[in-house]
């Protein structure tokens, strides 16, 4: 480790022990994080092909000005070739403003060289409340955006409750930019609008403003920043300690009772949530996905024994990327639609050390009381992982456990007449109630102990 690399390190965990907010919760001391951009245009990246091809472009966009045009395919970004729609979703997560960009752009046949730069989305506001972006830097020395929204007119001393929201697995941004209106952002919008709480978020590394690179960061670094994060919303003089909520989705919801148990919560609020191992986890979805796909269920054990078994134990149990674990035995390369080192967008180092992560123990620590909602056309997570969850938390002495089985609802907050519609990717419905139970669970749980 470099002396620099070092320094960096030892300066973050100074920052990050202390805060260092100047005026009593204001921007952290670091220097100011570059702001994030977007291309002000819409793409499409089709399987197995390579490159992202325009469906639109706004008119005097940045983009617009150099002659982009539908049809045109993208197919460098600072030399970095677009391989498929994971890259993809990581340069566009990671685009930022007043940055200069080289793009090579294929128009049929030709290839045109260009360098655009992009200004940045505007910020969150709010009639209500109190906007603030600051920072942290972590334990590994990187710099994350940091969102806390406040409700206005507060009367001189008044403490709020807390809220504190830990997101998925995917690199998607927490921060709720002009134009975002799918299901997530509209759940998001309610709990910072609707909960009257100071709400804190922060990004993962290489999401929004966030330093770093999403598609490259492992799981210790993702949760020390949600630890500090945490820390930081506990900390901050207007919040009452003994009313603060965590509330999680999907992965965030399994980290919950974690977070809960080391640094304490007056509940958590869990959101499509898991149990057991990420291996147990991979060997279920396949199935499930098979069964969707209509394969019968002797074809499908045979798949899990003879393809699944041995690609995920592989990966997840003895340490390897799929392409060594493929090297190794060449049929598994059939089963596998992974990349060589990635998964859902994530390195294979993130799901190594997912898999040493001590969920079922976390939920069987659990004493705080735990609201915990599984949509019932969810096949991402199982429905007996919430089963266990709550049996665990009963036999472990917790009664104040509260489970919403939701009919119509799928993994993303999206209501579907079949479960078939919400996995080849049909568009479904938004109802507010989905995101009206979690608020009043998450106000519930906040108010005085």
């Amino acid at each position: 480790m470099t002396m620099k690399r070092l320094a960096s390190i030892k300066y973050g965990m100074l920052l990050a022990a202390c805060w260092c907010f100047v005026g009593g919760g204001g921007a952290a001391s670091a220097e100011e994080l570059a702001r994030q951009a977007k291309w002000q245009a819409r793409f499409s990246v089709a399987p197995n092909q390579g490159g992202a091809t325009v469906s639109t472009v706004e008119d005097g966009s940045p983009l617009a000005e150099m002659g982009i045009r539908t049809g045109d395919k993208i197919v460098r970004v600072n030399g970095e070739h677009v391989t498929d729609a994971s890259v993809w979703e990581r340069i566009t997560t990671a685009l930022v403003a007043d940055t200069d960009y080289d793009l090579v752009v294929r128009r049929g046949f030709k290839e045109y060289r260009m360098q655009v730069t992009f200004p940045g989305i505007e910020r969150e506001s709010y009639d209500h409340l109190k906007t603030e972006y600051t920072s942290l830097i972590s334990d590994y020395g990187v710099r994350q955006r940091v969102i806390i929204t406040r409700p206005t007119n507060l009367p001189a001393g008044h403490k709020t409750a807390g809220l504190f929201i830990v997101p998925g697995l995917s690199c998607s941004s927490v921060e709720l930019t002009p134009g975002r209106d799918h299901n997530w952002a509209k759940m998001l919008r309610a709990l910072v609008t609707d909960t009257e709480m100071t709400v804190l978020r922060v990004e993962k590394p290489g999401v929004g403003d966030s330093e770093g690179d999403c598609g490259a960061t492992d799981f210790a670094t993702e949760l020390n920043g949600y630890e500090l994060a945490y820390q930081m919303l506990r900390e901050l003089p207007e919040v009452d300690q003994d009313r603060v909520v965590i509330y999680g989705s999907s992965m965030g919801s399994a980290l919950a009772p974690y977070l809960a148990n080391k640094y304490g919560a007056s509940g958590i609020v869990s959101d499509g949530s898991f149990y057991r191992s990420w291996f147990e986890h991979m060997l279920e979805i396949e199935r499930r996905i098979k069964q969707m796909e209509g394969k019968s269920e002797t074809q499908i054990t045979d798949m899990i024994t003879k393809a699944y078994i041995p690609l995920y134990y592989g990966m997840l149990v003895e340490k390897k990327s799929y392409d060594d674990v493929i090297r190794q035995n060449s049929l598994l390369a059939d089963y596998n639609y992974h990349g060589p080192r990635h998964m859902y967008g994530r390195p294979v180092e993130y799901y190594h050390q997912v898999q040493d992560f001590d969920f079922a123990g976390n939920w069987q620590k659990l004493k705080v009381p735990a609201r915990l909602r599984w949509g019932q056309l969810d096949w991402i997570m199982s429905e007996y992982d919430i089963d266990m969850i709550e049996n665990t938390l009963l036999s472990a002495g917790n009664k104040d456990v509260v489970v919403e089985k939701t009919p119509s609802l799928d993994h993303w907050h999206t209501l579907h007449e079949d479960v078939k519609d919400s996995f080849t990717g049909k568009r479904g419905t938004w109802s507010p109630s989905t995101a009206q139970i979690i608020v009043e669970w998450i106000k519930k749980l906040a108010e005085a102990r």
